[in-house]
């Protein structure tokens, strides 16, 4: 009986995404004064949170409408593949977008220097790179298990807690990969993250004026909001003992962690960001001029 009132909740939510992140996109590409390396990381950032949505929501909106629900073997590897890039990639993107916030306050006269095209290039190129791999351990590690117990998966996508609940191989050191590979992530993007607040909060404390302290730490905002949404999210989902996880609040989690974020970003930044939504409000105008 919730199979329609749950597809049409999750198509607006994936329908929302699409259209907040395309337009951001679309926007920071026609407007040559947002052509600058914030706006390039957030163009990417809306880039890959389309790709991130899309690889859970549009199968599991075909599977709410359909008695049998299914993925085959091979969709689900790819399925898994392909999410894991998306998610370490997002994070290892949030903690160079902390770092270019750092150049930007920090280093203001050789912010343009430092964050060139080709570095800011280098920069998101390796985001994608370490997603990649990483999500090529995690793959690779769980589909090596046998699935001889049950070809049910308890969760709306394939991921790797409910894979290993339905393996009949030892999963203690699938476990431990989990923790160890995905824990080396955060362990490396989040106190990135943290050191370089650090120097901006310290920098930002340094100006003379209260306005002129608000105005710099607003360039931040929205970053930290994006930041603690993901982390957050992604603590509770994957970062408890999984035999204390269960699958019912585990799903709510995941919900949180794979789709609410990139309905969000779009929000966060054209709501915190004058720039953005001065070159919103044009675009608007425009059409309501034609």
């Amino acid at each position: 009986m919730l199979q329609i009132p749950l597809f049409l909740i999750f198509l607006t939510i994936y329908l929302f995404a699409l259209v907040g992140n395309c337009t951001i996109i679309i926007i920071i590409i026609k407007h040559p004064h947002l052509q600058t390396p914030m706006y390039f990381f957030i163009g990417n950032l809306g880039i890959l949170d389309i790709f991130y949505i899309s690889t859970t929501v549009p199968k599991m909106l075909v599977n709410f409408l359909r008695a049998r629900k299914s993925i085959s073997f091979v969709g689900c590897v790819l399925q898994l593949y392909f999410y894991l890039v998306m998610a370490a990639t997002e994070s290892t993107l949030l903690s160079t977008m902390a770092y270019d916030r750092f150049v930007a306050i920090c280093k203001p006269l050789r912010y343009l220097a430092i964050m060139n095209q080709k570095f800011c290039l280098q920069l998101a190129t390796y985001s994608w790179i370490i997603g990649f791999i990483y999500s090529a351990i995690h793959t690779f590690h769980t589909f090596q298990l046998n699935f001889c117990r049950s070809n049910i998966i308890d969760h709306f996508y394939c991921d790797i807690p409910p894979l290993l609940k339905i393996s009949c191989s030892d999963t203690i050191t699938s476990e431990i990969v989990v923790y160890v590979v995905g824990g080396l992530l955060v362990l490396i993007c989040f106190p990135l993250i943290i050191v370089s607040y650090v120097f901006i909060i310290q920098n930002i404390l340094r100006i003379p004026s209260a306005r002129g302290r608000s105005k710099t730490f607003s360039t931040c905002i929205s970053h930290l909001l994006s930041v603690s949404l993901f982390y957050v999210s992604g603590s509770f989902a994957y970062f408890r003992p999984m035999s204390l996880n269960a699958m019912a609040q585990y799903k709510i989690n995941a919900v949180f962690y794979t789709i609410i974020p990139p309905m969000i970003n779009p929000l966060i930044y054209s709501l915190r960001n004058k720039e953005l939504k001065k070159a919103l409000r044009k675009v608007l105008q425009q059409q309501q001029q034609q």
